[in-house]
Parts: C-alpha cells; structure tokens; sequence
C-alpha cells in the first residue's frame, strides 16, 4: 500500500491525474455545455499544453507568475496563428521569427524553457487549421479556460519542486564540509569525514545536472543559488586538497584556527539558510579573521624560517575562508535575507560587470538581456535550436498548406515532436514516432470498431486515454507516448465529427509527412548536434578562463593597472553548460564518458574560480620585481596552455596540434639583497598558481576524446 501512495505521488503520477480531471472534464463542458466546437477545441488542447507540455517549478507564486506568463504569451500567439493562417506565405514567413523567439526565450529559464512547447501549440493550432478572425474570441475564451482551470490544478496537485532538491543538496553538501573541518581541528582523522563531502559533492552535482537545462532561472534568489553550486564544488575541492596536507589542525597557529573555525561556522550557516533552519549568519566574523589572518602573516619576517610555511597554511586557511564567505552571501540571497548591497556584489560576480545605478532599478531587465547577450551567437546551443526549430516548423506549416491534408496541425505537431539536436537523433525518433503511432492508430481502431457509434463509450474511454498520453512522458518510451497521444486524438475528433477508425489513417498520413519534414531540416541544419558545439564552447571556456587567470595575477602582482574582468569567462561557462546539458539530453551513445566531460567542465570551472579568488587579493606595491615577474610569466604560460588545449579542440584538424606539457612553476629563488614589496601577497600568487598547474594533464585525454568525437561522422 505504501509504494502504491508512492507511486501516485511521483511528479509523473500527478500529471496524469490533473490532466485526467481538467482536459476531459473541460472539453465535455464546453462541447455539450456551451456547445461551442472552437471553445471545446482550444479548451482540450489548451488543457493539454498547460498540464502536460508545461512543467512548472519553483514555489506557489512562480508557479503562478508561470502559469500567467503562458496564458498571455499563447493569447498572443493564437491571434497571430489565427491572423496568418489564410496564407501560406505569410504564414510560413512569420513562423520563423515566432517559434525562434518562443524557442530561444528559454534562456530566461527553467521555466520558460519548459513552457516554450506548449506556448508553441497555441500557435501552431490556429496558424495550421481552417479558421479566421471572427473565430478569436471563442478560440482564445477556450484557451483561458484552460489555463484557468490548469493553473488552479497544478496548485492543488503538486510534488516538491526540483529547485527545493537542490537547495537540499547544497546545504548537505555545505555541512558536510563544516563537519570535515571542525572534525580536523579537533584532531579527528577518521577518513569517513572526507568521504561524506565527496559524496555530498558528487550528489550536488548530480542533481544540478540531471535536466536538460539549468534548474535555475535568471531571478537573483536563483543566480545566487547557481553560483553556489559552483562554489560548493570548488570549496570540496580546496578543503579535500587542505586537509590532505594538514589532516591534523590541533597544532596550527591560533589565528589560522580561528579563522577554519569561522569558516565552518559560516558553512553551517549556508546549510541552515538554505533549508529554513534558525540561523543568524554574520559576514563581518569571518571578514574580521580574514584580515587577522593577513596582518599575522605580514607581522612575521620574511627571512625567517617558518616564513614560507605560514604562507602556505594561510593561503590554504584563506582561500577555504574567501569561497566560505562568498558562498555565504550567495544563501543569503538565495533565502532572499540580503540586503541591496550584497545582492549588487553578487551581480558583480555572476556577469563579470558592475551595474549602473540607474539598471539596478531594473535588475530584472538588465539580467535577461545579459543572458541574451551571452546566447545570441552561434557558439550557443539555444540559438542554434532556436533557429532549426524555427526553420523546420516554418516549413512544416508550408508543407501542411501546400498538400491539403485535413489536419495541417498534425504535420507540424509531428515535425516538432521528432526534432532533435543532431540528425541521428531525430532519425532513431522519426522511427519511434512512426511506430508509436501505427500502434495507437492500431489500438484506437480497434477500440471504435468495439464502441461502434456509442457516444456514452467514447466518453468513457476519453479520460483513459489521456490518463496514458499524460502519464508516458519522461517515463515510459517515445513510442508508448505517441501511441497514447494518438489514441487520444482518435477518440477526441470522433466526439467532434465521429468518423471512425479513419481518423486515424489520416493521423498517421500527417505525423509521417511532419517526421520528414523534421529529418530533412535535422540533415540539412546542424547534423552533428550538440557534440561539436561543446567542443566549441569548452574551448571557449579554457581561454576565456586561461586569460581571467592571468589578467588576475598580474593584477594581484601589480603588473597592471586595471582590475581584470570575468565577463567573458561568465559568459562562456554558462554557454558550456547549456551545450553539455543539450548534448547528454541527446539520445544515442556518448563516446565520451560523461564523467569526462564533466571534468573538463570542472577544469574550465577551477581555472575561472581560482582568477576570482586572485582577483579579489589587493594589488602589490612598488615597481616590479624578479619575483612578481616570475610568477607573471608563470601565469601567462598557463593561460597559453589552456589556449593551446583549446586549439584541438576547436581546430579542424586537431592531430595537427601536439599536446604540451603543462609548465612547471620554479620556486622563486630571490637574488640576494633583493625585496619584495609585500611578499606575502607575492607568495599567494604563487600557491594558486601551484594549485591549479598540477591538474592540468588530467584534462588532456578527455579533450582528445571530445576532439576525436566531433571529427566522427555525424551518422555514426
């Protein structure tokens, strides 16, 4: 009993179950009701859209704000659909912008992302169907309808939203690592500690990258919440690295101990922040150990003995502190307890830029069109999409004009439906989309050759079906949903004009000619996919991060003037998550384990974080010296080897490109009588630097085989 309440609480089971209720219930008030044919079609479709294509998440409100948004944007596109349908010229011409722009507005999303389908509908159905404008209002009253009666559902019947799972694993993640550092400063070296933040690690990551796009969207509770991911993750690997050289605290300096002992604080402070627990989180202690941290450090002579291992300690110390710290402020503004100037700092961080006062007043503005700038060029994977989407169902809505078949909707349905990032993928669709439907035109027939005429059997069977269509998607197989969704159609155009099982020859005849459609576009446009632009945009990613990283040392050394900039380096990670995600959403086999490509992610990721933590240390005094120069020169050959990695990755033919050896920091030998203007600044520098050269070669056998597979044909 228990896993059967198990089951039908699954967010699958619920789906099923508000679609069962509100597209059946919908379409028999508006058709035997009101008795109008435009209102009950919209109504049943746009019940569909709403609860099935549509997948809201976050809280109440935002699921409400969602629900809204949809509502507004499938009124507008059932006017345009309506106004151009008489056309097929005008109607194929304005397809290409509509569905680029619905598609591409998933940037701003999770939940844009997943409402862009349904959106689509609302257009498709009146733009491929017989109808004109006297039609509209009864058209969009069926529409509303939907959403009115769909939204009110969802908020009854609803599982806990992704985004909470991922505040979950941040906050287990966090107080992992807290438990792992107070557990070494008492002196316990009881392995399991580390174990238990690796595994926390690995299951953040895990559930930050589980959807085909970020579970995050662009408001500031949510970059806060993205950021802190990537903090987290960086923060393990700091901590891991720290306590394998110093697995025993009890006998460090006192100020390095107050201030690991802050930091833990502070990262039980993010866990209780993150999952509603009585916390009040200060920023100023752990700032206040920081700097107590520094002035110890500066106190001590440089010649002295103990002088390069203090160094060491409070880089390690400083550094764990600094991602504590940041990832602090982040859960505050994720459990929305920040004040407007940790938020402004945190915009800083998140795109690379600071922001006038002026566009602080319109955050909300400034922040969607950073993330359009940023995808509004070919390296991304949503602009890509965006466009043969918008190709393959402008020529979908021509075909379905130009051929006269009797539901044009169906073709365009159809062509939408098989249309996958790379070719090979739509191709291993358009088969399962054939087949689904051959079997649920084989099922429907059989099941109206059983009713017969019986209008009483149909409507009985009408909530079956949709119960199935409803429930199979992302769990049971393509060809299952299809075959459910045909069934559905079967039976639903048989209340509205019966015409028995025909009706579903004619379904078959449409889906078959929009699964062409689809598989031309998917051969003539971006065959390869997702696979070839993750190599693009890691490459990006390593130079972009390899540039940040010098720029940021050299600004920390004081060998240049100007704070280095992040905007690049944000602007391309976030473009190599997005194509990652697309890529391991595609189907088929992935040549290169995902484990490697995460770990290139991670490498493009620990190269961007560890410029911010430079960029964040105060510029040295005094003209340059041997030292500074040395380490600048170090840095500047680090990011010439992430640019080299970078060129057999985006070169045509990357066999040409030998792999290098990564450089080797020498210890900085001072000439005797030399110094150096704050040499304990100097000296960080160098430890991050030492930090991130040695893990370089782990990222050369996954990128030759990212290398090696966007070089394979695409049909392979």
């Amino acid at each position: 009993m228990t896993s059967l309440q198990g089951l039908w609480s699954t967010p699958a089971a619920l789906r099923a179950v508000r679609a069962t209720v509100v597209v059946p219930g919908l379409f028999a008030f508006c058709y035997t009701v009101l008795g109008d044919l435009q209102v009950a079609t919209f109504a049943a479709f746009g019940g569909f859209a709403t609860l099935v294509l549509a997948a809201f998440g976050g809280r109440a409100g935002d699921k409400v704000v969602a629900h809204l948004g949809l509502a507004l944007a499938g009124s507008a596109l059932i006017v345009v659909g309506t106004a151009v349908n008489q056309s097929v010229l005008v109607a194929s011409l304005v397809t290409l912008p509509v569905v680029f722009l619905v598609l591409f507005a998933g940037v701003g999303g999770p939940n844009a992302a997943s409402g862009s389908t349904a959106a689509l509908l609302a257009y498709v159905l009146p733009a491929a169907s017989p109808g004109t404008m006297a039609m509209l209002p009864e058209r969009l009253a069926g529409w509303w309808l939907a959403s009115i009666v769909g939204t009110a559902a969802v908020l009854a019947l609803s599982p806990r939203p992704p985004g909470a799972l991922l505040r979950l694993a941040v906050a287990k993640n966090a107080r992992a690592l807290a438990d792992q550092l107070n557990a070494a400063l008492s002196g316990d070296r009881d392995p399991k500690f580390r174990q238990r933040s690796l595994e926390c690690k690995h299951n953040l990551l895990s559930t930050f990258t589980s959807t085909p796009y970020r579970p995050t969207g662009l408001a500031a509770a949510d970059q806060a919440l993205d950021s802190l991911v990537g903090l987290l993750e960086w923060c393990t690997s700091v901590i891991c690295d720290s306590l394998r050289e110093y697995d025993d605290l009890t006998h460090i300096d006192e100020v390095e101990r107050r201030l690991l002992a802050d930091t833990a604080s502070v990262l039980l402070d993010v866990a209780a922040l993150l999952t509603d627990e009585p916390t009040k989180p200060q920023l100023d202690c752990l700032e206040h150990s920081l700097a107590a941290s520094v002035e110890h450090l500066r106190r001590l002579r440089s010649d002295s003995a103990e002088f390069g291992a203090a160094v060491h300690l409070s880089f390690h110390a400083r550094t764990a502190a600094v991602a504590a710290h940041t990832a602090l402020a982040d859960a505050l503004i994720a459990a929305h307890r920040a004040d407007p100037a940790i938020v402004s700092n945190g915009r800083r961080r998140w795109y690379g830029t600071d922001l006038a006062q002026s566009e602080r007043r319109l955050a909300g503005v400034t922040t969607l069109a950073n993330a359009v700038s940023r995808h509004a060029n070919l390296r991304s994977v949503w602009f890509l999409n965006s466009a043969r989407g918008a190709i393959a169902l402008a020529a979908a809505v021509a075909v379905a004009d130009l051929t006269g078949v009797e539901h044009g909707f169906w073709v365009v349905l159809g062509t939408l439906s098989v249309l996958r990032t790379n070719a090979a993928s739509t191709g291993s669709t358009v088969l399962r989309a054939l087949l689904g439907t051959v079997v649920g035109f084989v099922i429907g027939a059989a099941l109206l050759l059983a009713i017969g005429s019986s209008t009483a059997a149909l409507w009985t069977a009408l909530p079956l079906a949709v119960l199935v269509a409803a429930y199979a998607p992302g769990v049971l197989p393509f060809a299952a949903g299809q075959a459910a969704f045909t069934v559905v159609v079967s039976v639903l155009f048989n209340l509205l004009v019966p015409a028995g099982w025909q009706i579903g020859v004619v379904r078959i005849e449409d889906v078959a000619i929009g699964c062409a459609v689809s598989l031309a576009v998917g051969v003539l446009f971006w065959p390869r996919g997702a696979g070839s632009l993750v190599a693009d945009d890691l490459a990006d990613a390593f130079r972009t991060g390899g540039l940040y990283l010098s720029d940021a040392a050299h600004w920390a050394l004081g060998l240049r003037p100007d704070a280095p900039t992040a905007s690049a380096a944000i602007a391309a990670g976030s473009r190599l998550d997005e194509a990652l995600r697309g890529f391991l959403a595609e189907q088929g086999t992935k040549r290169v384990p995902k484990e490697d490509l995460w770990r290139l992610v991670a490498g493009a990721m620990r190269a961007r974080l560890t410029a911010h933590s430079l960029a964040g240390l105060p510029a040295a005094p005094g003209e340059p010296d041997p030292l500074r120069q040395l380490l600048g020169d170090h840095a500047g050959q680090v990011a010439a080897w992430f640019d080299h990695l970078a060129s057999r990755l985006d070169r045509a033919d990357h066999s040409g490109v030998p792999m290098l050896a990564p450089p080797e920091l020498r210890e900085p030998v001072l000439p005797n009588g030399a110094t150096v203007p704050d040499l304990s600044t100097a000296l960080w520098v160098g430890e991050h630097l030492k930090h991130v050269t040695p893990r370089l070669m782990e990222l050369v056998a996954p990128a030759g085989a990212v290398a090696a597979q966007r070089h394979r044909a695409w049909w392979r």
